[in-house]
């Protein structure tokens, strides 16, 4: 237990650096164009419904397993659930690790894009073709996309290096309202351009006929976890080093309604930007729905143009999204070095270690767009398969005795009832539908090719990747389950037999 002694200095500091993993880039890059490829308003009604069917109730889950045991996953799951579910905490860390190797390319551009904005790149009377070309090439020059993403990866590693409250509490705590400012300040110059209420309308809009459309809920479901943090072993890494009397149910509900009002923020932010500054709606129409991943850095950065200041609020924003996009990439690399700890190694060698094997398997991806495409489709499916073994362990282990014992605790603000009982028992349905989806949804994009691994959307890739690392999970599983070091569930690790 000598690795555990660091925990976070206030609830706020705690609270601040839960919001900052979930409102990334998965708000602000990625929220505005699911969100308009999917219609507006009927998407916002099955991403709220998810936020409370799914991801606030397995946030609460991840607490609990983090609280009881002050391990990372790998251990976490040995412990809470037993040794033969390991494989579980591994492949939940793996498929972490995989996202945080492309988020740090992501970050890359948004520091790219805050450096072209302050250096007077976007001038007045530049066009969507101009700017298409300055992503195309920037996109396409690997010495460029390789160097900022080494960039990122030495900002968020440094900041893991310094420690929890020295660094991502101390970090959070200035970051986060900074986000919230710059946002908030971006959201008004936008709404009060004037065509901006297409945007808000084609954002708004409940066209609830379309909420038939099960692409729109599998969309949903997939959005909240990306962006909620939900899954990915954030909440249990971060649980480690929480007080005995943390409010388990009163702090993901902050983290949950937090995450998406960041979200609304940046979609009222990006959508009428596009809308009020597009030479016709058609051009609006189009460029919403082509969901390019270059989205907010091709059309955003030719609407800023047309502002008075336009670089200096270009800047602003691009800066918001390096920001948001540094809180989200701190957890990430945050739960590889907890793992990693809970091997016996220091803070620092473990930061170095998961630092650098991040960067290596991001390569890739900063290398070709295509494979950063493929790795963010695989592994955004990967997180529903993570939320599927969080709710595993957590009915294997007992769901009323979870609520009643460890999130309705006498100090509690907020009381949860069995609606989180009956929300985690259904996530077993839900990952059978959305998984199923998924497949159906690549089968009908490559029908004579789904099962190549080569193709960008496949089902092939999704499934030759899950096996890689489902064998890597079972591979190494006798090894961690001696190498992790004891936990706080250790005394008496499982509830019947060894095996559970």
């Amino acid at each position: 237990m000598g690795q555990n002694k660091e925990q976070w200095g206030s609830r706020w500091g705690f609270i601040a650096a839960s919001i900052g993993m979930a409102i990334g880039t998965g708000n602000i890059w990625r929220f505005p164009r699911v969100a308009a490829q999917n219609g507006g308003g009927p998407f916002i009604i099955a991403w709220t419904v998810a936020l409370f069917v799914w991801s606030i109730p397995l946030l609460m889950g991840e607490m609990i397993i983090g609280k009881r045991t002050r391990l990372g996953t790998i251990g976490s799951f040995r412990d809470f659930v037993g040794k033969k579910y390991t494989w579980m905490g591994t492949w939940i860390a793996a498929v972490c690790l995989l996202i945080m190797s492309y988020y740090s390319v992501v970050m890359g551009w948004c520091m790219k894009y805050f450096i072209l904005s302050a250096s007077g790149s976007f001038k007045p009377g530049i066009t969507v073709k101009e700017t298409e070309a300055i992503w195309n090439n920037f996109t396409t020059t690997p010495s460029q996309t390789i160097l900022f993403h080494i960039i990122a990866m030495l900002i968020g590693g440094f900041i893991i290096y310094k420690g929890v409250t020295n660094g991502i509490e101390k970090a959070s705590k200035i970051m986060i309202p900074t986000l919230f400012v710059l946002l908030l300040i971006a959201l008004v110059r936008s709404v009060t351009l004037p065509g901006a209420a297409k945007g808000l309308e084609y954002l708004f809009s409940p066209k609830l006929s379309m909420l038939a459309s099960p692409k729109i809920w599998l969309e949903a479901f997939t959005q909240s976890a990306w962006s909620t943090g939900a899954g990915w072993g954030f909440i249990v890494t971060y649980a480690v080093y929480t007080k005995e009397s943390e409010d388990i149910g009163g702090n993901c509900m902050i983290m949950g309604l937090g995450n998406n009002l960041g979200a609304i923020i940046a979609g009222m932010t990006v959508v009428p930007a596009i809308f009020a500054l597009s030479p016709s709606m058609e051009f609006a129409n189009e460029a919403l729905a082509a969901g390019n991943q270059g989205l907010t850095f091709i059309y955003l950065a030719q609407v800023f143009s047309k502002m008075p200041a336009g670089n200096f609020i270009a800047s602003l924003f691009f800066l918001t999204m390096a920001i948001a996009a540094l809180s989200s990439l701190l957890p990430m690399i945050e739960v590889g070095v907890r793992n990693i700890m809970d091997m016996g190694l220091t803070r620092k060698k473990a930061t170095i270690l998961i630092s650098a094997v991040g960067f290596l398997i991001g390569l890739p991806s900063a290398y070709k767009l295509q494979i950063l495409d493929n790795q963010d489709f695989v592994w955004g499916v990967g997180l529903l398969v993570s939320g599927l073994f969080f709710a595993i362990a957590l009915i294997k282990f007992g769901l009323e005795e979870l609520r009643t014992k460890d999130i309705n605790m006498p100090n509690t603000d907020f009381v949860v009832g069995k609606w989180w009982n009956v929300c985690i028992m259904l996530f077993p349905v839900l990952f059978v539908i959305i998984l199923g989806w998924w497949v159906y949804q690549s089968v009908i994009w490559y029908p004579d090719s789904w099962w190549n691994p080569f193709e960008t959307f496949s089902a092939g890739s999704i499934g030759l990747q899950f096996i890689l690392v489902i064998l890597f999970g079972f591979i190494t599983k006798n090894y961690l389950i001696n190498k992790v070091m004891d936990g706080a569930m250790t005394p008496n690790r499982f509830n019947s037999s060894e095996e559970k």
